[in-house]
């Protein structure tokens, strides 16, 4: 199953290389920009040979190490959270402040906390696991996550944040913590959160924009509107690989967070229908070896890393087909970006370590 995972996932990165470079080398015509054609595939390509060595490391290393190291990866990460809101040390991109730009290139931390953040939370449950776990314990297990959670919140990157508490409840029904000590205080959360956050132009205007897009068609509702624009001309078949009109400069960046809609202009509903298709296969196996693991933390963190990307693929498709407001968050394993590629590889590491530890490697009960 482990290898029918592999090719399934290369099969959706092979895919996107092939959007990267369609839309991508359409800019750099359309724009007559100084720069190759190849360049931005080629990055790509670059990227996932580093991902694919630190997965390799991953894997070698085993999960249970991860878990062992995830509290001081935990204050790690939190640092260079931190270090992305300096000024000078940080890039701002689009007003958000996500980056570090590290001798030429960009690098997201809040990818990488994705699944550190489930991490840390598996090692300190697992650690109560012999114990009645009173609501203090609970307590004081999430109270470092806020760290990390807040700092991600305030760059702004409300996306990633939404995609981490959501896993963490997944995490809380898969563990069994009673729902008096998360589920109330999530709901009160919620709602002074959503009171809160409606009063945040950046958030109010996501969300008119998701209701409306021709409201604000020269900024915010653009891409939305675009995106519409592209899926449906792509009717049935598409019109073609290349063949894509709101790749010149209608849909801009759309190698990012909308990609797929270019995909679907040029492939049509049932090349959508085929990555879905790839992605629910991924999904399968993911559980199956989640299910197959041979302990408790294999079963936790396999279910995590199977989520984490299922459940941004379907965040992804949303936003592009309108059924769901803009998140930032693009299409695991098929939009360009180095550090979401890299991190998405080495939870791939972790799912292959669960499948088949390395010879050596410590198993618990």
């Amino acid at each position: 199953m482990r290898y029918l995972l592999l090719i399934f996932l290369g099969a959706i990165f092979a895919i996107g290389l092939v959007m990267i470079f369609s839309t991508t080398s359409a800019e750099v015509l359309d724009h007559q920009l100084n720069k190759s054609t190849h360049q931005a595939l080629l990055k790509q390509i670059f990227y996932a040979f580093i991902g694919i060595l630190l997965a390799i490391g991953v894997w070698r290393m085993g999960y249970h190490n991860l878990l062992r190291f995830s509290p001081a990866l935990l204050v790690l990460f939190s640092i260079l959270l931190l270090l992305t809101l300096i000024p000078g040390i940080g890039r701002e991109v689009n007003g958000s402040r996500r980056w570090l730009h590290l001798g030429g290139f960009s690098f997201q931390p809040s990818e990488f906390v994705k699944y550190i953040v489930p991490a840390y939370f598996i090692q300190r449950i697992l650690a109560l696991r012999d114990t009645e776990i009173a609501f203090r314990d609970f307590f004081r297990l999430l109270l470092p996550l806020g760290v990390p959670l807040f700092l991600i919140l305030i760059e702004p990157n409300n996306g990633t944040v939404g995609v981490i508490v959501i896993t963490l409840v997944m995490l809380c029904l898969l563990t069994r913590i009673p729902l008096k000590y998360w589920a109330i205080p999530l709901l009160v959360t919620a709602l002074v959160g959503g009171i809160s956050a409606s009063q945040l132009p950046y958030v109010s205007g996501r969300l008119k924009v998701y209701i409306n897009p021709e409201l604000d068609i020269h900024g915010k509702g653009h891409q939305p509107h675009q995106a519409k624009i592209a899926a449906g001309s792509g009717k049935l078949v598409g019109k073609g690989p290349g063949n894509s009109w709101q790749k010149l400069s209608y849909l801009p960046e759309a190698q990012n967070d909308y990609i797929a809609a270019i995909y679907a202009e040029e492939f049509g509903f049932l090349g959508v229908l085929v990555l879905i298709l790839l992605y629910m296969l991924t999904a399968l196996i993911g559980f199956y070896i989640a299910n197959q693991a041979t302990d408790l933390q294999g079963f936790y963190l396999a279910s995590v890393v199977t989520f984490l990307i299922s459940f941004q693929a379907f965040m992804n498709l949303g936003v592009v087909s309108g059924i769901l407001p803009s998140t930032g968050l693009n299409l695991p394993l098929f939009s360009q970006g180095g550090t979401s590629l890299i991190a998405n590889l080495m939870g791939i590491g972790l799912l292959q370590s669960i499948a088949k530890p390395p010879l050596g490697a410590e198993v618990n009960p």
